[in-house]
Formats: C-alpha cells, sequence, structure tokens
C-alpha cells in the first residue's frame, strides 16, 4: 500500500491521521473498553458469589522455658537464695595442694593423630579398704620414634590419708606401666572383698588384680593373659563396665571399642581445617568396631577369674545392613536397669553415629533396641557426636533421665520416659539445659547432688579438640569451663538452672579446662561431693566442695554377699516427708571414668533419722529395709544383716 506523507504544517501542529491510522486507533480503543467492561463484571460477579472471609489465623508463639536466672548477688553471700536460685556453693582447685603431682602426656608430637585428643579417666576407689576414695589417674604415652623423655610416663595411684590430702604410691603397685591408656573400670572380679582395676587402651587391655603386698598393704598383679580379657593388640578401646549382666553372682566385664584406626589410615585420610592446615579427624572416615561382653566363668586353678567372650552369642555386636561393617564407634556407656525389670541394661553413646540400648533379655542375651526405646537420635533424628553419659531418676519419680554429652555446637540431650515407662524423650531444651549445652564440647558429664538438697543436678565438662579452633570459629575455645546445672525441683518452670561460669557463681569451676574425664567422691569425709575433671594433655583438676549450707547428708556403703561384694547394680530407695528418692550402686558413667562406691544421698533441713526409711533391692533380687540410727554419717550396710 502507497501512503502519502504530507509535509508537516508551517504552525508545527501534528497532521491529520491517516484513515488507515484512524482505523487501527477505533478498534484499539474498542478492544480496551471491552476488556475494562469484562472486568469489571468478573469483579461484581466475584463479589456476589464469594463466601465470607474466613477470620485470620493467629499463629501461636512457642516460648522456650523461662529459666530463674542465678542471682550472684545470692550466690556471693549478699542476700538469701530464693527457692527458685542456686545457693552459694564454692569450688576449690586443690590439685597442688593435695599433692597430686600428675600431667596427662598424649604423645603429641605433630602430626595431629586422632587417640592424641581423646583421653583419658580417672576412678575414685578405695583400694586399701581404710574407709576413704582414693584416685587413678589413666595416663597415655609418647609415640614410639618420637620419645622425648629417658622414661615414659606411667599409670598413677594416689593414696588418700583421709583429709582429702594424696599420696604418690605408684611406684612397686604394678599400676606403673606405660601404655596408652584410655579408661579405666573397678570392682571385685574375684569375689576376695578388694577391687580389682580394668585399663582400657589403645592397644591390648589390662586387668590388674588386687593382691596382698610384702610389707602388709596392697598392690596389683596383672592377671590379663589368664583372664583373657586383652582383647585384641589393634583394638582401641575406651570406656569399660564390670557388672553381673546374668545374675550368676560374679562380675562381668563390658568393654566399649570405638574405631578401627592406625597411623597409616589417619595420615592417608589427612585431615585439614580451612586456616589451620592438618587437623585432627572425625569418626565419620572411620569404620565402626564392635562392642565386646565377657562373662565371668569364676576362678581358675591359680585362683584368678577367667572370662570368656560371649559377644557375639549375646547380641552385642551390630553390624551394618548394607556393608557388613560394625556400626558402633562408641566412647561411653552406663549399666542402667531402663524398664525395671531386674535387669541390668547398658546404653552406649556413639560418636556420629546412632546409640545403642542393649536391652537385657535375662536369658543372657541382649536386644538392640535405641530406635525403638527413642535414645538412638537426637532430636531432630541424626546421630551425634555423643562421648559422655548418665542416668538418674533426677525428678525423685519414676521417670528416668539419660544424659548425652555431643560435640561443640551440637546440644547435649536429655533422653526422659513418660511415667517410668520408655520410650525416651529428648527433653533438653524443656528441661532447662539445652541452649547452655549448645555451644560447648562435651566429653564427661555426670549427675550428682552438690549442694545436698535432695535433688541430682548435672555437670558437664568441656574442652575442644584443637588447640587453635579459635582462629576459625570464634565461638570456640580449646580451654572450656564445666557447665553446672543446679536442680531447681518443680519450682521453676525449667528444672534445671545453668549456674554463669563465674568465680562468684561456682568458685575455681569456672576456670577454662580441657575437660575430658569426670569423677566425683567425698574425698575428705565432710559429706559433700568432691569431683575431679582429667584434663587432655595437662593437669587435672581437684575441685573441693566448699558448700556450707547446712544440709544434712546419709552416705551408703553397701556390702554385697560374695562374690559381688561390692553390690555393683543395688538399687537404693530413700522415702522422706513422702518423697521417695532412687539412687544406683552404679560406679561407671560420665566418660571413660568411675565415681566412687559410695552411695550418697543429700537430705536438706531434714534432721529426723527416724523420717527416713531405707529399702534395698540388692543385685540378686533380695530386699531388705533398714532406718538409720543417725545422720551426717555412713552406714555400712551388710546384705541380709540388720546390724546397720
Amino acid at each position: 500500500m502507497n501512503i502519502e506523507q504530507k509535509p508537516p504544517s508551517a504552525s508545527g501542529a501534528k497532521p491529520a491521521p491517516t484513515r488507515g491510522e484512524a482505523r487501527i486507533r477505533r478498534a484499539f480503543l474498542l478492544s480496551l473498553a471491552v476488556i475494562v467492561a469484562l472486568g469489571v463484571s468478573a469483579a461484581v460477579l466475584y463479589l456476589l458469589l464469594r463466601e465470607p472471609a474466613a477470620p485470620p489465623v493467629e499463629e501461636a508463639e512457642i516460648a522456650l522455658p523461662q529459666v530463674a536466672p542465678a542471682d550472684e548477688s545470692a550466690l556471693s553471700g549478699d542476700a538469701a537464695p530464693a527457692a527458685t536460685t542456686p545457693p552459694a556453693v564454692r569450688f576449690t582447685d586443690v590439685t597442688k595442694a593435695a599433692g597430686i603431682g600428675f600431667v596427662h602426656t598424649n604423645g603429641a608430637y605433630g602430626e595431629r593423630l586422632m587417640p592424641e585428643t581423646i583421653g583419658s579417666g580417672a576412678a575414685f576407689f578405695d583400694y586399701d579398704r581404710d574407709g576413704d576414695q582414693d584416685l587413678f589417674l589413666v595416663n597415655s604415652r609418647e609415640w614410639p620414634g618420637h620419645e622425648t623423655l629417658v622414661e615414659q610416663p606411667t599409670q598413677k595411684l594416689y593414696r588418700n590419708d583421709g583429709s582429702g590430702h594424696f599420696e604418690d604410691v605408684t611406684a612397686g603397685s604394678g599400676l606403673d606401666i606405660a601404655t596408652y591408656g584410655m579408661g579405666v573400670a573397678v570392682g571385685d572380679v574375684d569375689g576376695d572383698g578388694w577391687d580389682d582395676l580394668y585399663l582400657t587402651t589403645l592397644n591390648a587391655n589390662h586387668l590388674f588384680r588386687n593382691v596382698p603386698a610384702a610389707d602388709g598393704g596392697r598392690r596389683f598383679e596383672d592377671i590379663t593373659k589368664a583372664a583373657g580379657v586383652a582383647g585384641r593388640d589393634d583394638a582401641w578401646s575406651s570406656s569399660a563396665a564390670l557388672l553381673d549382666y546374668d545374675k550368676d553372682g560374679d562380675l562381668d566385664l563390658f568393654v566399649v571399642n570405638y574405631v578401627k584406626w592406625s597411623r597409616e589410615i589417619d595420615l592417608e585420610i589427612d585431615f585439614r581445617l580451612t586456616g589451620l592446615g592438618r587437623a585432627y579427624g572425625a569418626p565419620l572416615n572411620f569404620v565402626g568396631t564392635d562392642n565386646l561382653l565377657y562373662r565371668n566363668d569364676g576362678p581358675d586353678a591359680a585362683g584368678n577369674p577367667h572370662f570368656t567372650d560371649v559377644s557375639a552369642a549375646a547380641g552385642v555386636h551390630v553390624p551394618d545392613p548394607i556393608t557388613g561393617n560394625p556400626v558402633g564407634k562408641g566412647l561411653g556407656v552406663v549399666p542402667v536397669d531402663y524398664d525395671g525389670d531386674g535387669w541390668l541394661d547398658l546404653m552406649v553413646v556413639n560418636d556420629t553415629v546412632r546409640n545403642f540400648l542393649y536391652h537385657n533379655l535375662g536369658d543372657g542375651r541382649f536386644e538392640e533396641t535405641a530406635i525403638f526405646e527413642g535414645v538412638a537420635y537426637d532430636r531432630n533424628g541424626k546421630g551425634t557426636s555423643a562421648m559422655g553419659v548418665d542416668a538418674a531418676h533426677y525428678r525423685d519419680d519414676a521417670d528416668l533421665g539419660i544424659a548425652v554429652g555431643n560435640f561443640a555446637n551440637e546440644m547435649a540431650s536429655l533422653f526422659v520416659t513418660s511415667d517410668g515407662r520408655p520410650p525416651f524423650v529428648d527433653e533438653a531444651v524443656l528441661e532447662g539445659m539445652g541452649p547452655a549445652s549448645r555451644i560447648p564440647l562435651t566429653f564427661g558429664l555426670m549427675f550428682f547432688d552438690y549442694d545436698l538438697d535432695g535433688r541430682e543436678d548435672l555437670v558437664l565438662a568441656n574442652g575442644h579438640l584443637e588447640h587453635e579452633i579459635n582462629r576459625v570459629q570464634q565461638s570456640q575455645h580449646y580451654a572450656q569451663p564445666a557447665s553446672l546445672f543446679w536442680n531447681c525441683g518443680d519450682a521453676c518452670q525449667a528444672r534445671f538452672v545453668h549456674l554463669p561460669p563465674t568465680p562468684a557463681a561456682v568458685g575455681d569451676l569456672a576456670q577454662d579446662l580441657v575437660g575430658r574425664g569426670i569423677a566425683f567422691a567425698d574425698i575428705d569425709a565432710d559429706g559433700d561431693l568432691d569431683m575431679l575433671i582429667t584434663q587432655n594433655g595437662r593437669r587435672p583438676a581437684l575441685l573441693r566442695n566448699d558448700q556450707a549450707l547446712g544440709h544434712h547428708w546419709l552416705r551408703l556403703d553397701l556390702m554385697g554377699k560374695a562374690p559381688d561384694t561390692d553390690a555393683i547394680g543395688a538399687r537404693i530407695e530413700l522415702t522422706a516427708n513422702g518423697i521417695t528418692r532412687t539412687r544406683d550402686v552404679r560406679p561407671t558413667r560420665g566418660y571413660m571414668s568411675q565415681v566412687e562406691r559410695p552411695v550418697t544421698f543429700g537430705l536438706g533441713d531434714l534432721a529426723d533419722p527416724a523420717a527416713i526409711s531405707l529399702r534395698i533391692l540388692w543385685p540378686d533380687g533380695s530386699e531388705q529395709t533398714v532406718v538409720p540410727s543417725a545422720l551426717d554419717t555412713t552406714l555400712t550396710i551388710h546384705q541380709g544383716r540388720d546390724d546397720a
């Protein structure tokens, strides 16, 4: 089509549109009008036909429990503490003053080998039966080919003089061996009334029998070979527990193994941390290992106990259904009858894989039930880097709580039953210990009544793996203060109140430590519980409990019938003022460590022994009732006798 082009007018006005342009313009305006009309019609129709609008949904805010903050003015003694405020209690570091010169050796020389950062444990036990708690400290050694010392460091045994002062009696004790030690278990394995000792290591383990010494004292004899409990030379054992799992009267042995490790595997994986270079490895990259169960078959011809490895037949091996490799990468164990059927079960916590709960079937076999019972994974359904574990009836009712210490930036777990029965639910947040336990890296932890008010409190030993972790993670430090949680009881919305890690609140417990194992004992016979935290590559911290609240207490030292003279596995129920509190004779707890065997009950302001009733359920199923004649003392109770 030819369209004539007209020049613009002299006035500059726009030329009139051509016929074609006018036709296009009219069509556009008509289309626009139709579209607008349709839109208006649709809007009117929607308003006429629509259903009434639903009211807006109000989103409920889920608030975390409000925890009463620790009042530092009250803690310093300037004001009377309220019922929901932690009382004034001080822990004093008396390590050097008590005569403990031990320094842990991990052998680190720069290659960042994984075992260097894991150990080690400790045990309080009365090895010479003089009535006070002595101390055994586990040591490692320098790596072969990298020795800098003329003599390698050994394990250490310290004898308590009864006042809380310790004498190094390692020389000639039989425990002065140099090995890459990890953990310790204590118990009378031969039924002679004297506590024996089992040492776990990076290689073959050791069983020491407590025997008379030539000077009239006591020494330890290595009976590992005769007893058959060394384990594999290339195994890495961590924790161990002595318990009578088959109720035949003697103590059997359960050994927790970690990962399949060698220096060659470690260096080949070549772990790196951005900005730091070579770093300590994670267990994710190592194959797991099987735990071991040894049945005590009684004494041999020489009088030494002999054990049989019944691990496979007893069901404690847990293979991966796909690879066939062992699942477990265990670090901590606590024996506890979680379902109240009278048979000791075993809770094992694993590093980066699911935990195990071995349910004792009562016929010599265990069934692994952690997933079914709710303790295999954390609240998000994930495996954690679990290390330490303990269990307690901390609510003073039928419910059992199992506390688990996890890695940095992993909240600690607190698995609790419902109405005294499994399955468990992780209530760490609801009980007040969740947020405060998220940042630290926790190894050992334990329940104990540090203020003697009757309720079990909780303490976590913390410390990182990497010396220079703060360069890449500002929230992390190599040395970290312990975390102390006061059990507030039913008076608080959240049961556990986290005490600030300051000298005003907790004394020397506020100091930074590379914490690993943890244990408690009354080292100075004043009734309250003192504690020890081991450090990796450093001195341990012996922390004397200097509380002066005037609370009453009662300590019970149970003497069972031979061969289980230690009465390990016995349960004690103390009833007063309508409240029943439950404690177990269970030295194995925490992380690679053992607490004292006597059981302490805090009584608060209760001063009348006649108001107290004690019910003892012995390991063989028999029961005994005792009414104490006095408080603020230690009662020795013999099974079947009424002369307490």
